[in-house]
């Protein structure tokens, strides 16, 4: 089993920055899955929103996302960060930590329990 702590989210105005943050732990961790996030909006479906390689090698980005979010990982501590700038009324969301074993199709194989970031206008 795997078992991912989000911490770091909260309200915000529009234009603030927010960095997200998720532990992994357990058995079946390993250093070489791929972490990343989602997020669900209101009355919206999950959406994927970043991913990074094992070691940082690469990362993938949601288009809505890309040149405001960072994501970035330290394996030392098994955990991965979301930096968010420039944030939108439309980033509101639950955002949920994931691994997955594959980077490429990258969906989620474990899953955080989600913390709210709200963007007022």
């Amino acid at each position: 089993q795997v078992q991912l702590v989000e911490s770091g989210g909260g309200l915000v105005q529009a234009g603030d920055s927010l960095r997200l943050s998720c532990a992994a732990s357990g058995r079946s961790f390993s250093i070489y899955y791929a972490m990343g996030w989602f997020r669900q909006g209101p009355g919206a479906a999950r959406e994927f929103v970043a991913a990074v390689m094992w070691g940082g090698l690469r990362t993938n980005y949601a288009d809505s996302v890309k040149g405001r979010f960072t994501i970035s990982r330290d394996d030392d501590k098994n955990t991965v960060y979301l930096q968010m700038s420039n944030l939108k009324p439309e980033d509101t969301a639950v955002y949920y930590c994931a691994v997955d074993p594959n980077f490429q199709s990258f969906s989620g194989q474990y899953w955080g329990q989600g913390t709210q970031v709200t963007v007022s206008s």
